[in-house]
């Protein structure tokens, strides 16, 4: 393998992470859904992680390949469900319907939380915390309870914060060649 190929990581934790701290300043009920949501999440949380899954094809990382294409994908499916139904080409799904495709999200990312376990902390926050806001989005269209998607968008902030901090702790550390940023990796016991 080239050892002249870099991380794709970092890029596709920012489109991830940015593109989901937006969409949950509006699930928290700040903001409106608008243009410029659908624009992050077609083209830095979906393109951009898509980017990022083929490079981590190349440098042969099966997990991130697989998060971060499904993730890019997810974010197209997303846009997709809200700017079909207002093109006129397909009615919008029920509440509870929406709730089964979270929900599905949700198990998908819960998945790949345990296969976290032996990465990093800041890696495995981001990924039960996202598991955590599926299951609470699909809770809400289940039962219609606003608050619960308050709360959900709340959280999610926050984990897409963190996305973002692993990100950048990824690329701060590799440019200075130290930690400073640490990510909190998983020590590896040795049997004496």
């Amino acid at each position: 393998m080239d050892s002249k190929l870099a991380n794709p990581a970092p890029l596709g934790l920012m489109g991830f992470g940015m593109t989901t701290v937006l969409l949950n300043i509006h699930n928290a009920g700040f903001f409106p859904l608008d243009s410029m949501i659908l624009a992050m999440g077609i083209f830095y949380g979906g393109i951009a992680q898509i980017i990022a899954g083929i490079m981590e094809f190349k440098k042969g990382n099966t997990f991130g390949t697989t998060a971060f294409t499904s993730f890019g994908l997810f974010w197209l499916s997303l846009v997709a469900l809200i700017i079909i139904p207002k093109m006129g080409y397909a009615d919008s799904p029920s509440a509870a319907f929406a709730g089964w495709y979270l929900f599905m999200w949700g198990l998908f990312t819960f998945c790949m939380w345990i296969a976290t376990w032996k990465t990093n902390r800041a890696l495995q926050f981001v990924f039960l915390s996202l598991t955590i806001l599926f299951w609470l989005l699909a809770i809400r269209d289940w039962t219609g309870n606003t608050v619960i998607g308050t709360i959900a968008g709340i959280e999610e902030i926050i984990c897409g914060l963190s996305a973002i901090y692993l990100a950048m702790a990824q690329v701060i550390n590799e440019s200075r060649g130290r930690t400073i940023l640490p990510i909190c990796p998983i020590k590896k016991v040795t049997p004496e």
